[in-house]
Formats: structure tokens, sequence, C-alpha cells
């Protein structure tokens, strides 16, 4: 069985794949980030959870410099991301370089925003072939192998408009492996889906895990989170309100906020 997080160690082994320290981040004048402090060590799981509003998707849009932070500091895969630091002062890197840190990081939207012009096979490849500037064969040859992996083998001369939304979503998982990630972002990735195609891709995600690969994971599956997850962070108003082991959390959380809302949705 081939392994889906093939490459997708760094050249030097660190000790968290993501640390935030103190991150702030504000739309005008409202703060929706207020100061958020976590560490994420490579092969965990972490999965984030809360009500909407709260500050996770765009926590999960600063990890790669999606969106800019206003204040802390956010290191992913042991380098700062969006800026680097001399004398204690930080200068915003070049969109050039920006670009090079997210090569290390995939990430699946709650939409899949795929290329509709494309077949599913062409959505895989195209990164690859674009940014990486990767031998067309050897593309081809890794597009098809992620997409057997993600159970899409035969539909890879399908174009998004003949697939379903769990398809959809799975040819995006494989888009976002084909660039060899360390780390793996997914922002609520079940969220547009029906029901009963939920479960395809959360045992995408779930195989993930098994593989070894790092994500942080934005979901309202509270099962997938207990089932899977290695860490959960629950967060409120732009804060981490509680964060521990999931089944411990799940189970018995301690802080009357985290007890409210585990209440309306378990």
């Amino acid at each position: 069985m081939t392994d889906l997080t093939k490459n997708a160690e760094p050249e030097a082994p660190v000790e968290f794949m993501v640390r935030a320290e103190n991150v702030h981040k504000s739309f005008g004048r409202t703060e929706v980030l207020k100061g958020i402090d976590l560490q994420v060590r490579p092969g965990e799981v972490m999965c984030v959870v809360g009500p909407s509003g709260s500050g996770k998707s765009t926590f999960l849009r600063c990890v790669n410099h999606l969106e800019k932070i206003n204040g802390g500091r956010l290191w992913v895969n042991g380098r700062l991301m969006g800026y680097r630091e001399k004398n204690g002062r930080l200068y915003e890197l070049r969109d050039r370089e920006v670009a090079e840190q997210r090569r290390d990081i995939g990430m699946v939207f709650q939409r899949f925003n795929l290329f509709p012009h494309m077949t599913a096979l062409e959505n895989v490849m195209e990164a690859p072939l674009r940014v990486k500037k990767r031998p067309k064969a050897e593309v081809r040859a890794r597009a098809e192998e992620l997409l057997e992996r993600v159970g899409l083998a035969d539909r890879k001369g399908n174009y998004p408009s003949q697939l379903s939304g769990g398809q959809q979503q799975r040819v995006a998982i494989a888009r976002a492996l084909a660039m060899d990630p360390a780390l793996m972002l997914f922002d609520e990735p079940t969220s547009a889906l029906d029901p009963e195609l939920v479960g395809e891709v959360l045992s995408v995600m779930q195989q993930l895990a098994a593989d070894g690969m790092t994500m942080m994971v934005v979901t309202h599956e509270m099962g997938f989170a207990r089932e899977v997850g290695d860490s959960l962070v629950f967060m409120d108003d732009g804060v981490i309100v509680e964060q521990g082991d999931p089944r411990d959390v799940l189970a018995n959380p301690s802080h009357p906020r985290t007890r409210e809302f585990f209440s309306k949705v378990l």
C-alpha cells in the first residue's frame, strides 16, 4: 500500500509542525483572534471545534498566511510564516517567498474550488506541473496514484460537474496531496456535503491520519474528532477556551462554555 504522506517529511525534524504565540487578527475594528497560543507536533491530528464566528477558520487561514496576522508569531515546519524577524521586528516576505512557504502546506476548503474546465486528473496534476515544474510523466503517475487512494481511479477523466460533492472533495484532497505537503489544513471539509456523502471524505482523512500526516481540522464532526483526533481545541469568541485529548474533552469538558456547546451538538 502506498503511503499518502510520501515525501511529506521536512528535511530536518522539528519539534512542532505548527507553533502559534499570542496570535491576533482583526478585520477593521472587529478583533477575531484575541491571542492564540497552540502547538501541533509532527504527525498529530488536531481538531478545532466551536460555534460559528469563533475564529476557527480565520486562524486556519492565518496558518498559511491567507490572512495576515496583526500580532504575535506563527511558525510552520520550523519557519516563521509570512515574515522574517530582525532585531525584534517583523518584515513581511515578498509574495514569491510566501508562495514558497505554502508549498509545505496543503489546504482543503468547504467548497471544493476545482477548476471546472479540467478533469479530475488534470486538477491534481496542475500545481506540481506549474509550481514545481516536475516532469509530466512523473506528475501524471503520482496523480493517478493519489486518485486511486481516494477511491476515484475510475473517475480521473470526469469533469467536476460530473462528480458528486463527496467525489469533488476527494479530488480536492488528492490535489492538495500532490504537492507533497508536510501539513494538511482542512476547513470544515464536509460542511457543504449531503449527509450521505460525509463518510467517504472522512474515511480518506482517517487514512491520511493513519499514514502519519500532520493535520489541523476545523470540523463539526465530533465523531471524527473523538476517533481520529490526537488533540481537540475548543474556540469561542476568538480565544481557546479549552483543549486536550478529544475523548476527555468531549466526555467531561471542564469549562462551562464548552459544556454548554457540547450539550447542543452531541
